[in-house]
Protein backbone atom coordinates (compact mmCIF):
# COMPACT_ATOMS: atom_id res chain seq x y z
CA UNK A 1 0.00 0.00 0.00
CA UNK A 2 1.52 3.52 -0.57
CA UNK A 3 0.98 5.65 2.34
CA UNK A 4 0.92 9.33 2.44
CA UNK A 5 1.53 11.45 5.64
CA UNK A 6 1.22 15.30 6.52
CA UNK A 7 1.67 17.23 9.65
CA UNK A 8 -1.00 20.12 9.76
CA UNK A 9 -1.09 23.03 12.12
CA UNK A 10 0.62 24.32 15.41
CA UNK A 11 3.97 21.86 15.81
CA UNK A 12 4.60 20.13 18.88
CA UNK A 13 6.73 17.35 20.46
CA UNK A 14 5.47 14.14 19.30
CA UNK A 15 5.15 14.54 15.62
CA UNK A 16 8.37 12.95 14.46
CA UNK A 17 7.61 9.71 17.00
CA UNK A 18 4.08 9.43 15.12
CA UNK A 19 6.29 9.69 11.71
CA UNK A 20 9.05 7.18 12.72
CA UNK A 21 6.32 4.51 14.15
CA UNK A 22 3.76 4.54 11.03
CA UNK A 23 6.61 4.39 8.50
CA UNK A 24 8.29 1.32 10.63
CA UNK A 25 5.74 -0.36 11.07
CA UNK A 26 4.17 0.02 7.54
CA UNK A 27 7.88 -0.96 6.07
CA UNK A 28 8.76 -3.66 8.70
CA UNK A 29 5.46 -5.50 8.45
CA UNK A 30 2.90 -4.75 5.07
CA UNK A 31 5.95 -3.98 3.15
CA UNK A 32 4.30 -0.16 2.14
CA UNK A 33 5.59 2.64 0.95
CA UNK A 34 5.45 6.26 1.70
CA UNK A 35 5.45 9.78 0.64
CA UNK A 36 5.68 12.92 3.04
CA UNK A 37 3.48 15.67 2.13
CA UNK A 38 5.05 19.01 3.24
CA UNK A 39 3.88 21.66 5.37
CA UNK A 40 0.48 20.51 5.93
CA UNK A 41 -2.28 21.07 3.48
CA UNK A 42 -0.21 23.42 1.46
CA UNK A 43 1.74 20.62 0.12
CA UNK A 44 -1.25 18.59 -0.81
CA UNK A 45 -2.35 21.57 -2.54
CA UNK A 46 0.96 22.35 -4.33
CA UNK A 47 2.17 18.54 -4.61
CA UNK A 48 5.32 19.38 -2.59
CA UNK A 49 6.55 15.54 -1.53
CA UNK A 50 9.59 14.17 -0.16
CA UNK A 51 10.02 10.33 -0.27
CA UNK A 52 9.19 8.75 3.55
CA UNK A 53 11.61 5.52 4.09
CA UNK A 54 13.67 4.15 6.91
CA UNK A 55 16.48 6.73 6.31
CA UNK A 56 14.22 9.38 6.45
CA UNK A 57 12.99 8.61 10.12
CA UNK A 58 16.05 6.97 11.49
CA UNK A 59 17.15 9.04 14.39
CA UNK A 60 13.90 11.18 14.54
CA UNK A 61 11.97 9.80 17.67
CA UNK A 62 13.29 12.37 20.09
CA UNK A 63 13.26 15.36 17.78
CA UNK A 64 11.09 18.04 18.31
CA UNK A 65 8.93 19.61 15.71
CA UNK A 66 8.17 17.70 12.26
CA UNK A 67 10.47 16.90 9.34
CA UNK A 68 7.80 17.44 7.15
CA UNK A 69 7.01 21.03 8.32
CA UNK A 70 3.96 22.59 8.73
CA UNK A 71 1.49 24.91 7.86
CA UNK A 72 -2.15 26.37 8.89
CA UNK A 73 -2.99 26.15 5.29
CA UNK A 74 -7.02 25.35 4.70
CA UNK A 75 -7.85 24.19 1.14
CA UNK A 76 -11.10 25.34 1.52
CA UNK A 77 -10.32 28.85 1.43
CA UNK A 78 -8.19 28.31 -1.82
CA UNK A 79 -10.08 28.09 -5.58
CA UNK A 80 -10.56 24.82 -6.15
CA UNK A 81 -8.44 23.73 -3.13
CA UNK A 82 -9.90 20.35 -1.99
CA UNK A 83 -9.97 18.86 -5.87
CA UNK A 84 -6.23 19.91 -6.33
CA UNK A 85 -5.92 17.65 -3.37
CA UNK A 86 -7.68 14.52 -4.65
CA UNK A 87 -6.01 15.27 -7.57
CA UNK A 88 -2.47 15.29 -5.92
CA UNK A 89 -3.19 11.80 -3.89
CA UNK A 90 -3.95 10.26 -7.34
CA UNK A 91 -1.10 12.08 -9.23
CA UNK A 92 1.04 10.77 -6.26
CA UNK A 93 -0.95 7.20 -6.62
CA UNK A 94 -1.58 7.48 -2.51
CA UNK A 95 -3.97 5.22 -1.65
CA UNK A 96 -4.01 6.52 1.65
CA UNK A 97 -3.93 9.49 3.73
CA UNK A 98 -2.54 9.97 7.41
CA UNK A 99 -3.28 13.33 8.65
CA UNK A 100 -1.32 14.16 11.62
CA UNK A 101 -3.14 17.50 13.36
CA UNK A 102 -5.93 18.84 15.31
CA UNK A 103 -9.28 19.88 14.89
CA UNK A 104 -8.75 21.97 11.55
CA UNK A 105 -6.85 19.44 10.05
CA UNK A 106 -8.85 17.07 10.94
CA UNK A 107 -11.98 18.96 9.20
CA UNK A 108 -10.45 19.43 6.00
CA UNK A 109 -9.36 15.46 6.45
CA UNK A 110 -13.48 14.79 6.99
CA UNK A 111 -14.06 17.00 3.78
CA UNK A 112 -11.73 14.97 1.43
CA UNK A 113 -12.82 11.95 3.01
CA UNK A 114 -16.77 12.75 1.68
CA UNK A 115 -14.99 13.37 -1.63
CA UNK A 116 -13.98 9.55 -1.69
CA UNK A 117 -10.33 9.83 -0.51
CA UNK A 118 -9.28 7.63 2.13
CA UNK A 119 -8.13 9.22 5.18
CA UNK A 120 -7.02 8.28 8.45
CA UNK A 121 -6.36 10.92 11.33
CA UNK A 122 -3.64 11.04 14.19
CA UNK A 123 -5.02 13.83 16.59
CA UNK A 124 -2.25 16.60 17.89
CA UNK A 125 -3.04 19.35 19.89
CA UNK A 126 -0.81 20.83 22.57
CA UNK A 127 -4.11 22.23 24.37
CA UNK A 128 -5.48 18.54 24.51
CA UNK A 129 -8.91 19.90 23.79
CA UNK A 130 -10.23 17.35 21.01
CA UNK A 131 -12.55 15.08 21.53
CA UNK A 132 -12.57 11.23 20.46
CA UNK A 133 -9.37 10.64 22.72
CA UNK A 134 -8.19 11.39 26.11
CA UNK A 135 -4.96 12.66 25.50
CA UNK A 136 -3.31 14.16 22.80
CA UNK A 137 0.68 13.76 22.18
CA UNK A 138 2.46 17.08 23.34
CA UNK A 139 0.29 17.98 26.43
CA UNK A 140 2.46 15.91 28.71
CA UNK A 141 5.64 18.01 27.29
CA UNK A 142 4.29 21.49 27.37
CA UNK A 143 2.65 20.90 31.25
CA UNK A 144 6.45 19.53 32.46
CA UNK A 145 7.72 22.34 30.63
CA UNK A 146 5.43 24.71 32.20
CA UNK A 147 5.53 23.25 35.48
CA UNK A 148 9.03 23.55 35.62
CA UNK A 149 8.90 27.12 34.62
CA UNK A 150 6.35 27.65 37.78
CA UNK A 151 9.02 26.27 40.02
CA UNK A 152 11.27 28.39 39.08
CA UNK A 153 9.75 31.60 39.76
CA UNK A 154 8.27 30.18 43.00
CA UNK A 155 11.95 31.21 44.29
CA UNK A 156 12.45 34.70 42.87
CA UNK A 157 8.54 35.56 43.38
CA UNK A 158 9.33 34.71 47.43
CA UNK A 159 12.72 36.60 47.13
CA UNK A 160 11.22 39.52 45.68
CA UNK A 161 7.78 39.87 47.70
CA UNK A 162 6.14 39.72 44.23
CA UNK A 163 3.11 38.55 42.48
CA UNK A 164 4.40 36.55 39.07
CA UNK A 165 1.72 35.59 36.41
CA UNK A 166 2.64 33.08 34.35
CA UNK A 167 0.49 32.69 30.82
CA UNK A 168 0.58 29.43 29.16
CA UNK A 169 -1.07 27.75 26.13
CA UNK A 170 -4.87 27.04 25.78
CA UNK A 171 -7.00 28.82 23.19
CA UNK A 172 -10.90 27.09 24.31
CA UNK A 173 -9.56 25.15 27.18
CA UNK A 174 -7.25 25.43 29.84
CA UNK A 175 -5.88 21.94 30.25
CA UNK A 176 -2.17 23.13 30.21
CA UNK A 177 -3.03 25.24 33.02
CA UNK A 178 -4.85 23.65 34.96
CA UNK A 179 -2.75 20.47 35.17
CA UNK A 180 0.66 22.77 35.45
CA UNK A 181 -0.80 25.03 37.88
CA UNK A 182 -2.28 22.06 39.94
CA UNK A 183 1.80 20.73 39.76
CA UNK A 184 3.27 23.79 40.17
CA UNK A 185 1.00 25.04 43.53
CA UNK A 186 0.20 27.81 41.72
CA UNK A 187 -2.34 30.00 44.16
CA UNK A 188 -4.73 31.08 40.97
CA UNK A 189 -5.72 29.40 37.81
CA UNK A 190 -7.52 31.14 35.32
CA UNK A 191 -8.74 29.09 32.41
CA UNK A 192 -11.24 29.89 29.32
CA UNK A 193 -13.89 27.38 30.39
CA UNK A 194 -14.98 30.15 33.40
CA UNK A 195 -14.42 33.60 33.12
CA UNK A 196 -13.10 35.47 36.36
CA UNK A 197 -13.67 38.19 37.90
CA UNK A 198 -10.60 40.29 38.37
CA UNK A 199 -11.46 41.90 41.80
CA UNK A 200 -11.82 38.37 43.49
CA UNK A 201 -8.39 38.07 42.17
CA UNK A 202 -6.86 40.59 44.07
CA UNK A 203 -9.04 40.00 47.02
CA UNK A 204 -7.73 36.25 47.18
CA UNK A 205 -4.22 37.51 47.24
CA UNK A 206 -4.62 40.45 49.36
CA UNK A 207 -5.89 37.18 52.19
CA UNK A 208 -2.98 35.20 51.09
CA UNK A 209 -0.31 38.00 51.98
CA UNK A 210 -2.21 38.88 55.31
CA UNK A 211 -1.74 35.79 55.96
CA UNK A 212 2.05 35.83 55.61
CA UNK A 213 2.38 34.65 52.90
CA UNK A 214 4.50 37.83 50.65
CA UNK A 215 4.52 36.61 47.32
CA UNK A 216 1.70 34.41 45.22
CA UNK A 217 1.76 32.39 41.82
CA UNK A 218 -0.50 33.48 39.11
CA UNK A 219 -1.45 30.77 35.88
CA UNK A 220 -3.47 31.87 33.31
CA UNK A 221 -4.51 30.35 30.02
CA UNK A 222 -3.55 32.92 26.65
CA UNK A 223 -7.64 32.22 26.26
CA UNK A 224 -8.61 33.14 29.73
CA UNK A 225 -11.40 36.12 29.77
CA UNK A 226 -12.53 38.51 32.11
CA UNK A 227 -16.32 38.19 33.46
CA UNK A 228 -16.98 41.89 32.99
CA UNK A 229 -14.00 44.53 33.72
CA UNK A 230 -12.22 46.20 31.03
CA UNK A 231 -14.67 46.34 28.51
CA UNK A 232 -14.11 42.44 27.74
CA UNK A 233 -17.18 40.83 27.94
CA UNK A 234 -15.54 38.03 28.16
CA UNK A 235 -13.80 38.21 25.15
CA UNK A 236 -10.12 36.86 25.19
CA UNK A 237 -7.07 39.36 24.84
CA UNK A 238 -5.67 39.40 21.13
CA UNK A 239 -2.46 40.39 19.74
CA UNK A 240 -3.85 41.44 16.96
CA UNK A 241 -7.24 40.64 15.07
CA UNK A 242 -5.82 39.75 11.71
CA UNK A 243 -7.38 35.71 11.06
CA UNK A 244 -5.60 32.42 9.67
CA UNK A 245 -7.00 30.71 7.36
CA UNK A 246 -9.30 28.74 10.06
CA UNK A 247 -10.77 31.88 11.32
CA UNK A 248 -8.12 32.02 14.60
CA UNK A 249 -7.09 35.89 15.48
CA UNK A 250 -4.05 35.56 17.18
CA UNK A 251 -4.37 35.56 21.49
CA UNK A 252 -1.78 36.65 23.74
CA UNK A 253 -1.12 39.93 25.95
CA UNK A 254 -3.98 38.12 29.37
CA UNK A 255 -0.39 37.90 31.26
CA UNK A 256 0.56 41.75 30.89
CA UNK A 257 -3.29 42.60 31.34
CA UNK A 258 -3.44 40.77 34.38
CA UNK A 259 -0.07 41.40 36.20
CA UNK A 260 -0.95 45.05 35.76
CA UNK A 261 -4.27 44.75 36.83
CA UNK A 262 -3.54 43.10 40.10
CA UNK A 263 -1.13 45.46 40.90
CA UNK A 264 -2.94 48.79 40.30
CA UNK A 265 -6.01 46.83 42.49
CA UNK A 266 -3.63 45.44 45.49
CA UNK A 267 -0.28 47.60 45.36
CA UNK A 268 1.42 44.18 45.15
CA UNK A 269 4.69 44.23 42.85
CA UNK A 270 3.39 41.95 39.87
CA UNK A 271 5.35 40.83 36.77
CA UNK A 272 4.08 38.51 33.72
CA UNK A 273 6.43 35.48 32.33
CA UNK A 274 5.27 34.47 28.75
CA UNK A 275 5.65 31.10 27.87
CA UNK A 276 4.98 30.96 24.94
CA UNK A 277 6.45 28.96 21.68
CA UNK A 278 8.42 27.01 24.56
CA UNK A 279 5.86 24.90 25.87
CA UNK A 280 6.21 23.63 21.72
CA UNK A 281 9.87 23.06 21.54
CA UNK A 282 12.41 20.64 22.34
CA UNK A 283 12.30 17.03 23.28
CA UNK A 284 9.06 15.20 23.58
CA UNK A 285 8.94 13.09 27.40
CA UNK A 286 8.81 9.63 27.41
CA UNK A 287 5.02 9.67 27.88
CA UNK A 288 4.49 11.50 24.91
CA UNK A 289 7.20 9.49 22.84
CA UNK A 290 5.33 6.37 23.84
CA UNK A 291 1.91 7.75 23.31
CA UNK A 292 2.63 9.25 19.41
CA UNK A 293 4.39 5.81 18.64
CA UNK A 294 1.64 4.18 19.68
CA UNK A 295 -0.84 6.52 18.02
CA UNK A 296 1.22 5.99 14.49
CA UNK A 297 1.13 2.36 14.98
CA UNK A 298 -2.69 2.35 15.29
CA UNK A 299 -3.15 4.45 12.39
CA UNK A 300 -1.59 2.21 10.17
CA UNK A 301 -3.05 -0.64 11.75
CA UNK A 302 -6.00 0.79 10.85
CA UNK A 303 -5.65 1.62 7.18
CA UNK A 304 -4.66 -1.78 7.15
CA UNK A 305 -8.20 -2.85 8.44
CA UNK A 306 -9.79 -1.10 5.65
CA UNK A 307 -11.18 1.86 7.84
CA UNK A 308 -11.59 5.60 6.67
CA UNK A 309 -12.68 9.02 8.03
CA UNK A 310 -12.14 7.81 11.27
CA UNK A 311 -9.37 8.58 14.19
CA UNK A 312 -7.05 7.20 16.59
CA UNK A 313 -7.53 7.74 19.63
CA UNK A 314 -6.79 6.83 23.37
CA UNK A 315 -9.46 5.62 25.48
CA UNK A 316 -8.06 4.65 28.98
CA UNK A 317 -5.48 2.47 28.23
CA UNK A 318 -6.33 1.29 24.97
CA UNK A 319 -5.88 2.83 21.33
CA UNK A 320 -9.18 2.82 19.51
CA UNK A 321 -10.70 3.84 16.31
CA UNK A 322 -13.58 6.45 16.49
CA UNK A 323 -14.94 8.66 13.79
CA UNK A 324 -13.71 11.86 12.72
CA UNK A 325 -17.20 13.52 13.22
CA UNK A 326 -17.27 12.56 16.59
CA UNK A 327 -13.98 14.35 17.53
CA UNK A 328 -15.03 17.31 15.41
CA UNK A 329 -18.59 18.25 17.20
CA UNK A 330 -17.54 19.94 19.90
CA UNK A 331 -13.97 20.99 21.69
CA UNK A 332 -12.94 19.12 24.71
CA UNK A 333 -13.24 21.13 27.90
CA UNK A 334 -11.89 20.61 31.47
CA UNK A 335 -14.30 18.64 33.37
CA UNK A 336 -15.72 19.53 36.55
CA UNK A 337 -13.45 17.42 39.04
CA UNK A 338 -10.49 18.32 37.96
CA UNK A 339 -12.11 22.50 38.28
CA UNK A 340 -12.86 21.42 42.17
CA UNK A 341 -9.55 20.04 42.67
CA UNK A 342 -8.10 23.42 41.73
CA UNK A 343 -10.89 25.63 43.58
CA UNK A 344 -10.54 23.19 46.74
CA UNK A 345 -6.76 24.47 46.92
CA UNK A 346 -8.00 28.43 46.92
CA UNK A 347 -9.95 30.70 49.59
CA UNK A 348 -13.68 29.68 49.26
CA UNK A 349 -14.70 33.01 50.21
CA UNK A 350 -12.84 34.73 47.25
CA UNK A 351 -12.92 32.28 44.95
CA UNK A 352 -10.58 33.30 42.07
CA UNK A 353 -12.99 31.19 39.30
CA UNK A 354 -15.85 32.67 39.24
CA UNK A 355 -19.07 29.83 39.31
Amino acid sequence: MRIGILTGGGDCPGLNAVIRAAVRKGIFHYGDEFVGFLEGWRGVVENMTMPLDLSAVAGILPRGGTILRSSRTNPGKHEGGLERCVETLNRNGVEVLVAIGGDDTQSVAMKLHDRGARIVGVPKTIDNDLSGTDFCFGFDTAVSIATEAIDRVHTTAEAHNRVIVVEVMGRDSGWIAIYSGIAGGADVILIPERPFDIDNIAESLRRRHARGRYFSIVVVAEGARFARELGADGSPVVTALAKDEFGHVRLGGIGNVLAREIENRTGFETRAVVLGHIQRGGSPTAFDRVLATRYGMGAIEMLHAGESGCMVALRGTRIVSVPMAEALKKTRLVDKDLINVAEGLQFPVAEAVSR
